[in-house]
């Protein structure tokens, strides 16, 4: 069902940077309302997010990265006071030679204050925007796409698979898929059996039997619920199921999984690339899903990579926000042979516009080739979202 490589050969996650000091540190908040009804097995998304960290050098440059934000709903204000009162002080006035030696920093000073607080998953999403800035400007210093930093050959198209499909609007949402050309679909389910076994069929209806049809419960079900549900699973060709079990256990979903038949995909909501090992060691997590913006950046995004690749578990990433780490996010895929697809939100997304021209009308995307992320992100065409802080 999936095919794998089982060894890839990768440098040091570093890339040099050229030690001009950081002037500023700074916030950028977009918050546009979501015009479709996007709902999840826990909560609907009322408004599309993205938080920017914009590092402003003394040289009169600058380098942004997108951290993750979209739950709970005043995440973009923690997220603002944790990049003023944590990040900030520690890269003010900083000038740095290496990504690995700012991202080391961070996880030190950061990562004790997240344990302490409870809170290692917002300290990580921040991490993660400031470590992509710097990889970014590693790559434009040396006029490559940041891809090229990982791997000396990267693809310059990915297949993609649509998500979102689901709870409502499931046929027509389908139907998008096939006037795009999309052939890979997710569909959420863990809105009680009826429900998900109703758009199950719909999406079989739509797009055939050749379709290729995943599912992504967000953690609804206990784990005799998740095997109540397998064999309607079954029944519609699901090939994997993600996050089918409240608590996301390594073991429980293993176990779930041998038990069910089915393979299991997970990893959007761990941190640090040392939190994936236990769950790439189970033999049916065969997808880890390691978000650029959550993770701690490329460098844990890249990590997890060198792990998972040598152990035959697919790297999918998930990907859910707006247009700046979606860039990120492809220039980590196209340098990846491990991962098959790209996650594609099929549903509008305003904050997404200024790279939505990368989505083919063959069910692919198009990795931009420029220096740094490859593409300009131009934040001014979103000015009408943006908060004022």
């Amino acid at each position: 069902m999936f095919e794998t490589a089982h060894s890839i050969t990768t440098p040091a996650v570093s890339a040099p940077l050229s030690g001009v000091p950081i002037r500023r540190v700074h916030c950028r908040v977009f918050r546009a309302p979501s015009t479709d009804n996007v709902a999840m097995s826990f909560a609907p998304l009322t408004h599309r997010v993205m938080v920017v960290i914009e590092l402003e050098f003394e040289d009169g440059t600058s380098s942004a990265g997108e951290t993750w934000a979209n739950y709970p709903s005043w995440a973009w204000q923690e997220r603002r006071a944790t990049v003023e009162h944590g990040v900030a002080p520690l890269l003010v006035g900083e000038a740095f030679t290496s990504t690995s030696e700012a991202h080391d920093l961070m996880t030190t000073r950061l990562g004790a204050l997240g344990r302490q607080w409870g809170a290692p998953g917002p300290i990580r999403q921040a991490i993660s925007a400031v470590d992509v800035a710097l990889w970014t400007r590693a790559a434009e210093e040396r006029g490559v796409p940041l891809g090229r930093l990982l791997a000396s050959e990267t693809r310059g198209e990915l297949p993609v698979y649509a998500s979102s499909l689901g709870p409502t609007g499931v046929e027509a949402t389908a139907h998008t898929c096939l006037e795009l050309n999309i052939h890979a679909v997710k569909v959420k389910v863990g809105f009680g059996r009826e429900t998900d076994e109703a758009n199950l069929a719909a999406t079989r209806r739509v797009l055939g039997d050749e379709a290729r049809l995943f599912a992504d419960a967000n953690q609804a079900w206990t784990p005799s619920e998740a095997l109540a549900m397998a064999p309607v699973l079954t029944e519609f060709g699901v090939e994997w199921i993600e996050e089918p079990i409240a608590g996301d256990d390594a073991g429980e979903l293993s176990r779930f999984g041998e038990a069910a038949g089915l393979a299991v995909a997970t990893g959007e909501n761990l941190y640090g690339a040392a939190a994936f090992h236990d769950y790439i060691d189970q033999p049916s997590i065969r997808i880890v899903q390691p978000d650029v913006s959550k993770v701690g950046g490329v460098t844990d995004y890249w990590r997890v990579v060198q792990y998972a690749a040598p152990r035959g578990t697919l790297v999918a990433p998930h990907l859910y926000n707006g247009a700046l780490a979606t860039a990120a996010t492809l220039q980590v895929a196209a340098a990846n042979p491990t991962t098959p697809w790209v996650e594609w939100d099929i549903r509008s997304n305003r904050l997404r516009e200024p790279i939505g021209h990368v989505l083919t009308d063959h069910g692919t995307v198009l990795v931009p080739q420029g220096p740094g992320l490859g593409v300009h992100i131009d934040f001014e065409s979103l000015s009408d979202f943006e908060e004022t802080l």
